[in-house]
């Protein structure tokens, strides 16, 4: 269970990132990325960032480039959080594919999902007479 405090941490956070890849993405069209959720460590030297990519084709070079500049979206949050936060604590940051994850299952489901649903309710009353 998180402690107030890392709840809070937590927040500022995502928010403050999500302005920063707001910014940042707006540079380059058709290409959105959002903070998911934010976790930080008990010592609240650690943030586990995950972050939804679309399209989620370019998902993996976008994560590549992302942790290549680590430490500038490290300091653009030290930059925006300096009054709140003594230390900015580490990024880091990983995929988060729940959302393909679920569009896997819908699609899972639709092909299992039988079509002839109506005709069976049809037969099965002809065959009672």
């Amino acid at each position: 269970m998180d402690s107030t405090r890392q709840q809070k941490i937590s927040r500022l956070v995502q928010k403050e990132l999500s302005e920063i890849f707001r910014r940042e993405t707006a540079k380059t069209r058709g290409t959105l990325v959002s903070v998911s959720s934010v976790r930080v460590s008990s010592d609240l030297s650690v943030a586990n960032v995950r972050l939804s990519i679309f399209p989620s084709e370019n998902a993996q070079t976008i994560m590549d480039n992302i942790n290549a500049n680590e430490r500038g979206i490290r300091h653009q949050l030290a930059q925006q959080v300096r009054y709140q936060l003594r230390r900015c604590p580490e990024l880091k940051f990983h995929i988060d594919d729940s959302l393909d994850y679920i569009d896997h299952i819908d699609e899972l489901l639709s092909k299992d999902k039988p079509k002839d649903k109506p005709e069976s309710s049809e037969n099965s009353e002809s065959s009672e007479n």
